[in-house]
């Protein structure tokens, strides 16, 4: 049986416009913000493949990817005795095309020069903005030993996730014989019940495909008009091909929304966090930095996770996440936030602004995310609106319910942003 190192060329799809994270992702892709204060979404899936024995990684990227190159390269070099990469493709115009990328397939067709150069003989797509551990490895072995020709990774979900999702019918064999893109119809979503488990009865597609090399060759480039894989490909290719879903029960949770990645940040901070970022034996990975201990002084934390560079002056934080370089003032209190931190210490001096970088004296935020560089005056007052408010008022932004503050933003003294 073949090793995944040898065999395995991982494909990571660098994301679109991200518009259901903006403004998180108003100066960066959607795989380079930042999650649990010190990582990246990126940083999953590459720790995964590194992890799995899978050392050759191109990752595709394409809008607003300045942010995201620089992190790959600058964490993921591999020294000069390891044959493994982790390289960039990004979109570019050629004389066959002059179209951005359509779609996760066209993503993919647009490089098949270099998936044909890579010469392995099975391609694995990975998405990049889930959190989750899995073992690619395990995946390739059910692969080689069902002769598939599409393994599909699939997720047990319960009866009210599956409009949002893609879901697939699943054989006793693990042949896959039918997908739906999010039904919403009660008769059909009993028809693609494929689990005896009244809670978690589907499984959905969670954007993992394993394809043999050859055949994800000929699947996009003779048809041209397949732009998506959980659209075009997958369901077109089980009445065709030998399409398995390889079952995974782990955490898993997709990052697409505000909500989403509001969520699945706060829940890091409890002692029992559905994630572990301190598995010894399968770490995430990502920018070693030159840092130093965070600074507490005087100040109440409670169910915080708490990244180096840090200095905290009298402050109460509560259920929250405090990214690298965070500066939060004395008198101020912080509950159910994620602070994301900076990516370099104000200079004394250059006195570019008024507002110091951080959180100043006295504040109060609530419900909130603070994007990285921001800068809060004394006494200012950030709470979360109603669940489905929606707004945008230039300096900050409300999605969901939650209070984004959006990178390299000032916002004065005393400013009052609450219902």
């Amino acid at each position: 049986m073949p090793t995944a190192s040898e065999d395995i060329l991982a494909i990571i799809l660098g994301g679109g416009r991200g518009t259901r994270l903006y403004p998180l992702t108003k100066l960066r892709a959607k795989p380079a913000v930042p999650i649990a204060g010190k990582y990246r979404l990126i940083d999953v899936p590459i720790s995964n493949c590194i992890n799995s024995g899978i050392y050759r990684i191109a990752v595709l990227t394409q809008f607003h990817s300045v942010s995201l190159n620089r992190h790959i390269t600058r964490t993921y070099r591999f020294d000069t005795f390891h044959s493994g990469w982790v390289q960039i493709l990004a979109a570019e115009q050629t004389l066959q095309s002059e179209d951005w990328y359509q779609g996760t397939a066209d993503a993919v067709r647009k490089q098949i020069r270099e998936i044909i150069a890579s010469d392995a003989a099975y391609t694995l797509i990975l998405a990049g903005d889930h959190l989750y551990r899995m073992d690619y490895e395990a995946m390739a072995k059910f692969h080689w030993e069902k002769n598939a020709d599409i393994t599909v990774g699939v997720h047990p979900v319960t009866r009210e996730e599956v409009t949002g999702l893609g879901i697939l019918k699943v054989a006793e064999d693990r042949r896959i014989t039918a997908f739906v893109e999010k039904p919403k119809d009660p008769k059909l979503q009993a028809q693609f019940i494929s689990r005896d488990d009244p809670e978690r009865p589907f499984l959905a597609s969670m954007g993992i495909y394993m394809f043999k090399t050859s055949l994800l060759i000929d699947l996009l480039t003779n048809n041209l008009n397949y732009d998506d894989f959980g659209k075009d490909v997958i369901p077109n290719s089980i009445r065709t091909q030998a399409v398995y879903g390889y079952a995974f029960d782990d955490y898993w949770q997709d990052i697409g929304t505000t909500r989403s990645f509001y969520e699945t940040n706060l829940a890091l901070t409890t002692s029992d966090s559905p994630f572990n970022f301190f598995d010894p034996e399968r770490p995430i990975y990502t920018n070693p930095r030159t840092l130093p201990g965070s600074s507490i002084e005087d100040s109440v934390l409670k169910d915080v996770q708490l990244c180096e560079g840090c200095r905290i002056q009298k402050a109460q934080i509560t259920h929250s996440v405090i990214g690298l370089r965070s500066q939060i003032g004395p008198g101020t209190k912080i509950k159910d936030s994620i602070i994301m931190g900076a990516d370099y210490y104000d200079n004394p001096a250059i006195k570019s602004t008024d507002v110091p970088m951080g959180i100043g004296a006295n504040c109060i935020i609530e419900g909130a995310i603070l994007d990285k560089n921001v800068r809060i005056g004394d006494g200012v007052i950030i709470k979360p609106f109603p669940r489905g408010t929606e707004m945008d008022a230039g300096t900050w932004v409300v999605q969901d319910g939650i209070v984004v503050i959006p990178k390299d933003t000032t916002i004065l003294p005393n400013t009052r942003i609450a219902p």
